[in-house]
């Protein structure tokens, strides 16, 4: 899982860096670059969260209260805190159009975008991908304002504070864009990489 992580916030830094997935250059293409720049960063962290619990050199505790912990004793922390709730308040909201729109479809071959199993199951999970996003926004939001790390919370808590039956249905939501996600990884159309560019723009030439 750690490899996996490592390798997908590669391809995404790579995407924002060199436009792998042909995203363009106008004011769409520009944000959808730097969401899959953050969403690289953020595979990243977790690669190495999962490293350290290999290592046995880390808890797993909740690592939103932790990395809020951290944030509030920097300079600046409430404001960084407070602009990190913002940016998971506009994921969610994001992951909640592309549920009611099928965006995400186009990235798949169209004989299996088609499908309904692949609609169905990429719109029940980016929609319950937008709730939990937007219940987190609210968690770290409130730790921000209030300056109190214990406010934020995860995926876990947003769960966590949810009633029967809807965390049930959040719950096979999620599990609904696990399924999608192995679609994805079979049947998503990959442009072709531009080797010669990436080695020119990375050797200086």
């Amino acid at each position: 899982m750690a490899a996996g992580l490592v390798a997908y916030g590669l391809w995404r830094l790579a995407d924002a860096g060199f436009d792998v997935e042909h995203h363009g250059t106008d004011r769409k293409g520009a944000l959808e670059r730097a969401g899959a720049g953050i969403s690289g960063l953020v595979h990243l962290v977790l690669a190495w969260q999962a490293i350290q619990l290999m290592r046995g050199t880390a808890s797993a505790s909740d690592g939103t209260r932790d990395g809020a912990a951290a944030a509030l004793k920097l300079p600046g922390g409430q404001a960084i805190l407070i602009a990190a709730g913002a940016v998971l308040l506009a994921v969610g909201a994001v992951q909640l159009v592309k549920a009611a729109k099928g965006s995400f479809l186009r990235y798949l071959e169209p004989r299996i975008a088609d499908r309904p199993w692949a609609q169905w199951s990429g719109r029940a999970g980016y929609a319950a991908r937008g709730v939990v996003f937007l219940i987190s926004s609210v968690f770290v939001l409130r730790a921000g304002l209030e300056e109190r790390a214990s406010e934020a919370g995860g995926t876990a808590a947003a769960l966590s504070w949810l009633t029967s039956p809807v965390d049930i249905i959040i719950a096979v939501g999620l599990f609904a864009f696990g399924l999608f996600s192995l679609i994805e990884a079979r049947f998503r159309q990959l442009h072709d990489v531009p080797i010669d560019r990436i080695a020119g723009a990375v050797g200086g030439r």
